[in-house]
């Protein structure tokens, strides 16, 4: 199943270049330091034998890092005396995790390169690939060459990633304004294979939208999330939150959607969303081979290039001097 994955990689290698025109290379880092890859694959496995759920965290810090001015790295900034950054937004407040790790990759690579060659935000599409291989999933090229931001803005995280109370409307036209269509909204929303959310996500759907609910599914979150309180009791997305399969999509049409954005890919009306969650569900070879172009193209999200931004020797701050 990996080999269309790594077709398509060879075909959208042109389609995705920076700001500066410079192209994004699967083989990028080849000359420059052979070792990068294998040092981040080391450091992300090691986190996810340590804690599996490590895996999703690592995809999501990529997803929020390219929809907000594109894959540039600028998620990972601390904020400073002159600027607030993306990671005390809503939708990453207390949210996105995994800063930790990356900084462990960061000092790996390094090592490796016997200096500062690899961007942070190369290093943020890298991981993501590696937690999805890791559990489970079929692999796919990764393009590289991106550079790292030099600010970041908490304004324009709060603007641009959706959050999980959209309807299929609102999430559609925040994915086409990023140039990605439904298809890419249907598979990107299989990363939910992985990881769990905070009961202040999905609390409105368990006592609001009953009519759409599994009871014996409500009655399991029930126990877990009350009317009031507990905002950080976790969920898992699907059931196996730990393994990347298509139980996501399964569950969507069980009504056992843990979000109401997820459920709102299958409302049951037979639209053309409906009809692409079932076609996943149904088909795991056809997931994978959609999902991996679907993550290169979110990794070519107007990527810094070239001579635009820099190279982090530290991922949280920009450099000095």
């Amino acid at each position: 199943m990996a080999a269309p994955l790594l077709c398509f990689a060879v075909v959208a290698a042109a389609a995705f270049a920076g700001a500066s025109g410079q192209e994004l290379t699967a083989d990028y880092y080849d000359e420059a330091c052979p070792q990068a890859l294998s040092a981040i694959k080391l450091v992300v496995g090691a986190a996810i034998v340590k804690e599996p759920r490590m895996g999703a965290s690592l995809v999501r810090l990529h997803f929020h890092d390219c929809f907000v001015n594109g894959c540039d790295g600028s998620i990972l900034l601390d904020d400073t005396e002159g600027m607030v950054g993306e990671k005390t937004s809503k939708a990453n407040n207390m949210s996105v995790r995994g800063f930790g790790v990356i900084d462990a990759i960061k000092t790996a690579v390094n090592t490796a390169c016997l200096g500062n060659v690899v961007s942070c935000a190369d290093i943020l599409a890298v991981a993501a690939r590696d937690s999805i291989v890791a559990l489970g999933g079929s692999s796919y090229d990764v393009l590289l060459g991106r550079r790292d931001a030099t600010t970041a803005s908490i304004d324009d995280a709060d603007d641009t990633i959706p959050n999980p109370f959209m309807d299929l409307p609102e999430l559609l036209a925040n994915f086409q304004a990023q140039g990605l269509s439904l298809r890419d909204l249907v598979v990107l929303s299989g990363a939910h294979t992985l990881g769990y959310s905070r009961c202040v996500f999905y609390r409105d759907r368990l006592y609001n939208e009953t009519g759409s609910l599994d009871p014996t599914y409500a009655a399991a979150l029930d126990e877990r999330c009350p009317p009031a309180g507990d905002d950080e009791a976790l969920a898992s997305l699907d059931d196996t939150p730990t393994t990347v399969d298509t139980d996501y999509y399964q569950g969507i049409t069980q009504g056992r959607a843990l979000l109401h954005t997820d459920q709102q890919l299958y409302l049951g009306d037979g639209g053309d969303s409906d009809a692409l969650v079932q076609y996943y569900a149904e088909s795991p070879d056809k997931f994978w081979a959609d999902f991996g172009a679907a993550m290169l193209k979110l990794g070519g999200l107007s990527p810094l290039a070239g001579q635009d931004g820099e190279v982090r020797e530290d991922c949280r701050v920009v450099n000095q001097g």
